[in-house]
């Protein structure tokens, strides 16, 4: 009995995330139930665990300062694992929050998650509306082949896509220097040159401008984009498949 009494209803106490919680019930020498005060979600724990703020609120934002798990089916960790759907949630929060992360790949910077999926269970929900596979091909979450330049993660905005056509796609601005995408200066000539879907780089001419050099990768890279759009028509969305068929090369890419 004394052990019971240790335990106030009403004592409040901040778990490690800095929650505040009550304790609004006592269920006997081990057993108390809190709730917290910004969601009212209540849960039953130990009083040593109320006491060493170890406990759990979902409604936390325990992912890079905004993302949180919610209430719902959708988990992140299956025997000490973390769930496929974990893992790309997870991983788009890196890219738009992380630093780390941004200063590796600092095209993410400005990048941002919709407020919609915040809540995992609601990421959760849409991915398994929109996950699909190719047989052996690793799946993307990509952000902006549906609307190019977008910068933000959202159902509207993002789409699977299999790896290597993502890679179609990728830019890698920082590394280019100063003349168009795909362009790069010998002598006092341009030549172009790109990639396909397979990874092997053909060489497009030398030319006397860095614009007709552009125009050379902008037409051959494009029509790989179509190429690879026809060759896969039926296996991906129908949306990324319209997508790719009107992608454009801008010079300002």
């Amino acid at each position: 009995m004394n052990n019971i009494l240790k335990y106030k209803v009403g004592e409040t106490k901040l778990n490690t995330l800095g929650s505040k919680m009550t304790i609004i019930s006592i269920n006997g020498r081990k057993s108390i139930t809190v709730e917290f005060k910004r969601n009212k979600y209540k849960i039953l724990i130990s009083y040593t665990a109320f006491k060493k703020g170890m406990v759990k609120n979902p409604y936390d934002k325990s992912l890079c300062g905004v993302g949180y798990l919610g209430e719902g089916k959708y988990i992140a960790n299956i025997n000490g694992k973390h769930t496929r759907t974990y893992t790309i949630w997870k991983g788009m929060f890196d890219r738009c929050y992380n630093i780390k992360y941004q200063l590796r790949l600092p095209t993410y910077i400005n990048c941002t998650v919709c407020e919609e999926w915040y809540n995992f269970q609601n990421f959760g929900k849409w991915y398994d509306e929109n996950y699909y596979e190719i047989e052996n091909h690793m799946m993307s979450l990509d952000k902006d082949i549906l609307i190019k330049g977008n910068k933000i993660y959202s159902p509207e905005t993002c789409i699977f896509v299999p790896q290597n056509i993502n890679t179609l796609f990728i830019r890698h601005g920082i590394h280019r220097g100063k003349y168009p995408i795909g362009v790069t200066i010998e002598g006092k000539k341009f030549y172009a040159s790109c990639k396909n879907h397979k990874g092997k780089r053909t060489r497009l001419g030398t030319h006397n401008t860095p614009e007709e050099a552009f125009d050379a990768y902008k037409k051959y890279k494009e029509n790989i984009i179509k190429q690879v759009a026809e060759e896969y028509k039926d296996r991906i969305p129908k949306k990324l498949y319209d997508a790719m068929l009107k992608y454009e090369v801008e010079i300002t890419d």
